[in-house]
């Protein structure tokens, strides 16, 4: 028969192991407590709808269409969009200082920022794809990175790099909506 100490001192470290997982289990956004209120933040995010022209001999690689996304630490935000060799009018948002404030912790906390730059080889024999662009600056710490969707390549394309890329494209649908 086991003792009811031996018992409760094992039931100890199961209960502090709970206690710190299920927060995080049930609140799956990322935690803003590093953002500073003195971070500067300025996002620039592109994506490009790619597809090869064909002109007889020769093939090019040309963009059908571009967006892009321009957030300064303000929240003050720029949406512009190019669609068959044709500007639309820039569209200015606002966001709120907590979804600035929420995408600043997603870089910043996630180690976004410590990505090494990678060169992502597009499958030779896709005749279109999507094409991103991200540019972030961080108290000053700059990084510029460039990647094609998923199944555009071989290539692993870190999970980070897709969240980050699916909240600006929250943002864009807020915008266009």
């Amino acid at each position: 028969m086991v003792r009811p100490i031996i018992v409760l001192l094992a039931a100890i470290p199961i209960l502090a192991a709970l206690f710190i997982v299920v927060p995080t289990l049930l609140r799956p956004e990322i935690p803003n407590v590093a953002v500073n209120d003195d971070d500067v933040i300025s996002i620039e995010y592109s994506k490009q709808h790619l597809q090869k022209i064909s002109f007889g001999m020769t093939q090019s690689i040309g963009a059908d269409t571009t967006e892009v996304l321009t957030i300064s630490n303000d929240g003050q935000t720029t949406y512009s969009l190019t669609k068959n060799g044709y500007s639309e009018p820039d569209k200015k948002y606002q966001l709120s200082k907590d979804e600035v404030k929420r995408l600043t912790a997603l870089i910043k906390e996630t180690g976004f920022m410590a990505i090494p730059s990678t060169n992502y080889p597009v499958k030779s024999d896709l005749s279109q794809y999507e094409k991103f662009g991200l540019q972030v600056t961080l108290n000053g710490k700059s990084v510029n990175m460039q990647w094609p969707d998923q199944n555009s390549t071989d290539a692993f394309i870190p999970p980070l790099m897709t969240h980050v890329q699916s909240s600006l494209d929250d943002v864009i649908a807020e915008i266009i909506k």
